[in-house]
C-alpha cells in the first residue's frame, strides 16, 4: 500500500512538471536603452530586441528594432492574424505596403497595421533604414469591426503631421482612436523646451511607452529617476506615476504612445 502511494506521489509531481505553463513575465516599468541592447546580425542587417512580456491590458506586447541594409527587405509580405503591429521609422527611408498601398516613410512616420492585413517593408534608400516595431496582443478578443470602423490600417508620414505650438514646446498628433485590439490607443510627438517637466508626477490607467527622437531627458517612475537618450524607451505601466524633464540645452522631441 505505501509502494503504491509512493508510486502514485511520484506520478502526479511529474505530471506537473509536464503540465505546468510558467507565467508571463509582467513588463517593468523603467528605462529600455537602444545603444546597450544586444545587437543580433541578420541577412539583411541587425536587430535589436527591447520588450517583451505582459502589461494590464495586454497578453503579449513586444518593442524591437530592425535595421535593414539599402535595398533589403526584413522577409516577404506577411499577415498577424492575432496581433496589432506599429512601426515607427527611426532613421532612413522606408517603403512599407499594407493591401496593397504604398507609402515612403521617413523618419517620425508611422504605421498602424490591424491584425489580418497584408504589409512588407523594404529600404529604399541609399543608406541603412531603422525602424521599431511595436506589436501587441490584447487580453480581451480582438474585434475585427472595430478596428475597421475606427478606420483600418493606416499609414502617416511625418511631413503631414500637423505641428502645434505651446508654452512648453509643441506637440504633433498622430491619432487618438479604437482598434482592433484596443478601445483606445493614443500617439502623439511632444516637443519640450530645454530644462523644464512636461508635468508634474501623475498617473493614468493606459499603460504608456516613451520613445526619444531627439535630446536628453530624465523619467521620474515611482520613487526612481532614469535618464533616456535617443533611441531609449521608457515603458510607464498603468497607474504608474510618473513625469519627464527635459535634461538639456535644446529642446527635446519624443514619441508617446498608450493603450487601453
Amino acid at each position: 500500500m505505501i509502494l503504491k502511494m509512493k508510486i502514485i506521489t511520484l506520478f502526479l509531481m511529474v505530471l506537473g512538471i509536464f503540465s505546468y505553463e510558467p507565467e508571463s513575465k509582467l513588463v517593468e516599468s523603467k528605462v529600455y536603452s537602444y545603444s546597450t541592447a544586444k545587437v543580433e546580425k541578420t541577412d539583411s542587417g541587425e536587430k535589436r530586441n527591447l520588450i517583451n512580456g505582459e502589461t494590464t491590458h495586454l497578453e503579449n506586447f513586444e518593442i524591437h528594432t530592425t535595421t535593414l541594409l539599402p535595398g533589403k527587405a526584413p522577409h516577404g509580405s506577411q499577415i498577424h492574424a492575432d496581433y496589432e503591429e506599429i512601426i515607427f521609422v527611426k532613421e532612413g527611408l522606408l517603403e512599407v505596403t499594407v493591401n496593397e498601398v504604398s507609402k515612403i516613410l521617413n523618419p517620425g512616420s508611422v504605421a498602424l497595421i490591424m491584425p489580418g492585413d497584408k504589409h512588407g517593408i523594404e529600404n529604399i534608400g541609399k543608406s541603412d533604414a531603422t525602424y521599431y516595431i511595436i506589436k501587441y496582443k490584447s487580453k480581451q478578443p480582438l474585434s475585427a469591426d472595430r478596428g475597421k470602423n475606427a478606420g483600418g490600417s493606416i499609414l502617416l508620414e511625418w511631413d503631414n503631421i500637423k505641428f502645434t505650438a505651446h508654452d512648453k514646446g509643441g506637440i504633433r498628433r498622430y491619432f487618438d482612436r479604437k482598434s482592433a485590439m484596443s478601445d483606445r490607443i493614443e500617439m502623439h510627438v511632444t516637443t519640450l523646451n530645454p530644462a523644464i517637466k512636461s508635468h508634474e508626477p501623475h498617473t493614468h490607467k493606459p499603460a504608456e511607452i516613451v520613445i526619444m527622437m531627439e535630446g536628453t531627458t530624465e523619467m521620474e517612475i515611482g520613487d526612481g529617476i532614469y535618464p533616456g537618450q535617443v533611441g531609449d524607451i521608457y515603458f510607464l505601466g498603468s497607474n504608474i506615476s510618473h513625469a519627464i524633464r527635459n535634461t538639456g540645452s535644446k529642446s527635446c522631441m519624443y514619441l508617446a504612445f498608450q493603450w487601453e
